[in-house]
């Protein structure tokens, strides 16, 4: 099976190959690809840094303005510090909201800082989604630490996620344009699509059954809408038509579906170390992600071992004492019955579409590339 997480890109846009095939290996030729996708990383790195460098004095400008507790808590959040309250340069996430807002503006022909108030909005409204996601979902670790409704409770993570999504109009609302408003009119269509998605999985997590293209509609609503959003709301603030701004949102839709089906491998088969979770963490929670559908719509003895035993599961009353080895155990059948060959094929999928979607946007070529290249990353990133 071809594993996501293990691939690199070819010469020919969007398609991805295992960079350790033994065909081009210890070959000039290879050794020249070799170089060009550690090239391409490296620089795709720089742009998320980039995004996270001009967005965070503003995300932190709009944070200050929260009463306290609730500006420390988010603080704790964002990882500006720890839980004594003592500065921290924690693990802030991998910034990719902020650095497609940005390049949206350049997309547009607008200098990159117009799209910062869009960066800092969409990234309110995503973490907005993380704190209250980890409170329902009951995750206790996030980006190596422990989540905030686990150290300031759950009242604290509620309240906080409340205040990040009204920030989030705000700093856009402020602006006092007809472009801001146009924009706003986008974050909060894609916020609303984000909440219904978080409703549609934790739903599935009480169903017996859930098909490939609900979990598809769930997850294009919990990851792909703001994704769409982050890529076209520094374009719409820019000036750019909503023609424009619409295949933009197409591309940052699809690219969504790709980044949630590597999540959903990584939620199953992820390095804690790299992940900042447990091992196993979407079985542990009982997730219809990706791979568990996929695996149980395949057919065969090990989709039915697997439907027996998640319908087992699903009445246990010792379900969270189940050891290392039986979730090793499910996963092993996900695998065997095709689930994790299907979401990898299906991150590749929707990667390709992602791509092809630039083509009809009029865009600077340095722009076009640079949005590739990070869709390239989102679909080989292995956190």
């Amino acid at each position: 099976m071809t594993n996501t997480t293990g691939t690199a890109r070819t010469e020919n846009r969007g398609e991805p190959v295992n960079p350790g095939n033994p065909a081009v290996e210890n070959t000039e030729a290879g050794n020249r690809a070799a170089e060009a996708a550690q090239t391409e990383v490296a620089d795709t790195l720089a742009l998320l840094e980039r995004g996270r460098t001009l967005s965070t004095p503003a995300l932190r400008a709009a944070v200050e303005r929260l009463a306290a507790p609730m500006d420390t808590v988010a603080a704790y959040h964002f990882g500006w510090i720890d839980a004594q309250g003592n500065p921290a340069d924690g693990d802030g996430g991998k910034a990719v909201r902020p650095a497609l807002a940005l390049l949206s503006a350049e997309a547009a022909g607008a200098p990159a800082e117009v799209g910062i108030p869009g960066a800092v909005a969409v990234e309110l409204v995503h973490n907005f989604s993380l704190l209250h996601d980890d409170l329902m979902d009951g995750d206790e670790q996030r980006r190596h630490r422990d989540t905030v409704w686990k150290v300031h409770g759950p009242a604290q993570a509620i309240l906080v996620g409340d205040a990040l999504f009204a920030l989030a109009n705000e700093v856009l609302l402020e602006l006092g344009t007809v472009e801001a408003g146009r924009a706003t009119r986008r974050l909060t269509t894609a916020s609303r699509k984000l909440i219904d998605g978080q409703a549609q999985d934790i739903s599935y997590e009480h169903r017996e059954s859930v098909s490939v293209e609900e979990c598809l509609e769930m997850e294009g609503n919990k990851t792909g809408a703001l994704l769409a959003c982050a890529i076209s709301i520094g374009a719409v603030l820019g000036g750019a038509d909503d023609r424009t701004a619409d295949k933009l949102e197409e591309y940052g839709y699809h690219l969504g579906l790709a980044f949630q089906a590597v999540d959903d491998l990584l939620g199953i088969w992820g390095d804690p170390e790299s992940t900042g979770k447990q091992t196993w963490s979407d079985l542990r929670q009982r997730k219809k992600s990706l791979p568990v559908v996929a695996a149980l719509a395949a057919g065969g003895p090990a989709a039915e071992k697997l439907g027996e035993l998640l319908a087992a599961d699903a009445k246990s009353n010792d379900f969270e004492n189940f050891s290392e080895e039986e979730f090793a155990a499910r996963a092993a059948l996900i695998e065997e019955a095709g689930g994790r060959e299907w979401t990898a094929e299906e991150a590749r999928r929707q990667h390709a579409i992602a791509v092809r979607a630039l083509d009809d946007v009029d865009m600077p070529q340095r722009v076009r590339e640079q949005l590739v290249a990070l869709a390239d990353f989102v679909v080989v990133r292995k956190r």
